[in-house]
C-alpha cells in the first residue's frame, strides 16, 4: 500500500518538478548571462550555503569559519534572519531577541558578539552597504543562507552537502529536497560533505569525490559534528551539573528537537543506558503554550529514577526565550553544543579550509595576537557547584518533579518516535537503526582500489 502511494506522488510530482525545475533554470540564466545585475564589493564576501532544503549545518560551519578566523580580523555576518517578525536591516545586540533577528543570528551573536558584527537584511545588497557604512575598516564578510542569493556575487562561494543526503541521488523540489539542479553545485568554489561518520574510511571518501566529479577549480573538504558537555538552557536557574556518562539505566532523558533533521542528534545518545523519549517539531519551530504545556505532561509522566530535558543548540535559543516556559522546569533542561571537526581527506585532498581562506582572500596578516575564543565558545559552568545526585537526593526521598510509580513503556535504547521524526525509523525491535557508514553511492569499490 505505501508503495503504491509512493507511486502515486511520484507521478503527481514529477511534473511539479520539471516545472519547479525549469523556472530556475531561467532564473540561473539571466544571472550567467547578465540580464540581472551581480553586485561585487571591494571588501571579501565569503557566502554559506546549500542546494538542498534545511539540516546541511550551515550554521555550525558558519560558526566554525568565525571561530577561526575572529581573533585575528575585522568580520561581520549578515543574515536574512528566517522567522524574525521584524522587517529590514537590523544590527544584532544586547537587547536582541529571536523575534528580532531570528534564532540563528541570536545564537551566532549570543557566542561571538564581542568578536564579531552580526546583521540581518532581507537585501544582501543592501545589508552589505549598511554594514560598511557602519565599520568601513571590516576585513570580511560571511554571507549566512546565500547559495541562492545570487544578486550579490562572493569572493567565495562555499556550497554545503549533507553526506547522507548526497545530491545527485535527490530530486528536485517538490519531489525531492533540492532547491536547484545537483549540476549547480558546479558554481561553488568550496563544497564541504558534512556530518560524515565517524568510521568513515578513505575509499568512502574517495567514493564521494568521484562521484561529485567536481571541477578543477573546486576544493572539497569533509566534516564532521562533534558534541560537547551538556550545558544549562537556563543558567540563571541552573542548580546541578548534568553529565550524560553518568546516568544510569534507571534514569530517563527527555530529546526535545526542533530541527530539520534530527537523526544525528537522537542517535549520538544510542550508546548510552538511559531510556529515552523523543518529541519532535519542525524546523525554526515556535513553540506555543499548549507545546510546553504537551512537554511539561509528557516529562512529568516519563517514569524515571532520575530524569532530564535534553534539546539541540539551536532549539535552546528558542527556548529561553519562551514566555511559557514554567519556572520549575527550567533547572532541568540542557542543551548539547555541537561543534565542526574537519576530516583529513584522502592523499591529494586533504584540504584545509581556514588556511585557503585567508591565502586565497589575501587576508592581512594580524599584528595582534590571537585572541582566545574558547570562553566564547563555550558555556560559563561556573553554577555547577552540586552534582546530578545531589540535586535529585537518594531514591527514597519524596518526588517533588514528576516521578511517580507509572509503568514505563519505554525500553533500554528505546527511540521510538511519537512524532513521527524524518529518517529516524524505528526497526522490528523498536530501536533506533544504526548510523549508515556508506552513502551507497552506487560506485564498485574495487574500481578505486587500482
Amino acid at each position: 500500500m505505501k508503495d503504491k502511494i509512493d507511486q502515486i506522488l511520484r507521478w503527481v510530482l514529477t511534473p511539479l518538478s520539471w516545472l519547479y525545475g525549469a523556472v530556475m533554470w531561467v532564473r540561473n540564466k539571466m544571472f550567467d548571462l547578465g540580464i540581472l545585475p551581480q553586485v561585487e564589493f571591494d571588501v571579501p564576501v565569503v557566502g554559506v550555503g546549500n542546494i538542498t532544503v534545511g539540516g546541511t549545518g550551515k550554521t555550525p560551519h558558519t560558526e566554525y569559519i568565525i571561530s577561526n578566523l575572529c581573533g585575528q580580523y575585522k568580520i561581520a555576518v549578515l543574515s536574512r534572519g528566517y522567522k524574525r517578525k521584524t522587517k529590514g536591516f537590523i544590527m544584532a545586540n544586547s537587547k536582541s531577541s529571536p523575534e528580532t533577528i531570528g534564532d540563528e543570528p541570536w545564537q551566532i551573536y549570543n557566542k561571538f558578539g564581542r568578536l564579531v558584527k552580526v546583521a540581518v537584511c532581507e537585501n544582501r545588497r543592501k545589508g552589505i552597504s549598511e554594514l560598511l557604512k557602519l565599520y568601513p575598516d571590516l576585513e570580511m564578510i560571511v554571507l549566512d543562507d546565500s547559495f541562492q542569493h545570487r544578486w550579490v556575487r562572493p569572493k567565495i562561494s562555499i556550497l554545503l552537502m549533507e553526506y547522507g543526503r548526497p545530491v545527485f541521488k535527490d530530486h528536485l523540489l517538490p519531489l525531492g529536497r533540492l532547491r536547484e539542479p545537483a549540476h549547480e553545485i558546479n558554481r561553488a568554489d568550496k563544497v564541504i560533505v558534512t556530518k560524515c561518520p565517524d568510521s568513515l574510511q578513505p575509499l568512502d571518501l574517495r567514493l564521494v569525490i568521484k562521484e561529485l566529479d567536481l571541477m578543477k577549480f573546486q576544493k572539497i573538504y569533509f566534516t564532521r559534528y562533534s558534541y560537547g558537555q551538556l550545558a544549562p538552557v537556563f543558567p540563571d536557574e541552573a542548580s546541578f551539573a548534568a553529565n550524560l556518562g553518568s546516568l544510569r539505566k534507571s534514569d530517563s532523558v527527555f530529546l526535545l528537537t526542533g530541527i530539520a533533521h534530527p537523526r544525528y542528534f537522537v542517535r549520538h545518545f544510542k550508546q548510552y543506558p538511559f531510556h529515552k523519549k523523543i518529541e519532535h517539531f519542525p524546523d525554526h519551530h515556535d513553540f506555543s503554550r499548549s507545546d510546553i504545556a504537551r512537554i511539561e505532561q509528557k516529562f512529568r509522566n516519563m517514569k524515571g529514577e532520575r530524569k532530564i530535558i535534553v534539546t539541540t543548540e539551536k532549539d535552546a535559543v528558542r527556548l529561553v526565550h519562551n514566555p511559557y516556559f514554567p519556572q520549575e522546569l527550567k533547572p532541568f533542561v540542557f542543551y548539547l553544543p555541537i561543534s565542526v571537526v574537519r576530516i583529513q581527506g584522502p592523499q591529494g585532498s586533504d584540504n584545509n579550509l581556514i588556511e585557503d581562506l585567508k591565502q586565497e582572500l589575501r587576508l592581512p596578516e594580524s599584528e595582534s595576537e590571537l585572541v582566545n575564543v574558547s570562553g566564547v565558545i563555550s558555556e560559563d559552568n561556573s553554577f555547577n557547584e552540586k552534582s546530578f545526585d545531589s540535586m535529585y537526593g537518594a531514591k527514597e526521598e519524596e518526588d517533588i518533579h514528576g516521578r511517580n510509580d507509572l509503568s514505563f513503556d519505554m525500553r533500554n535504547d528505546d527511540l521510538r518516535n511519537e512524532s513521527d521524526i524524518p529518517d529516524v525509523d524505528d526497526d522490528e525491535n523498536g530501536d533506533a537503526p544504526s548510523p549508515t557508514i556508506s552513502p551507497g553511492f552506487g560506485i564498485n569499490r574495487d574500481s578505486l582500489e587500482d
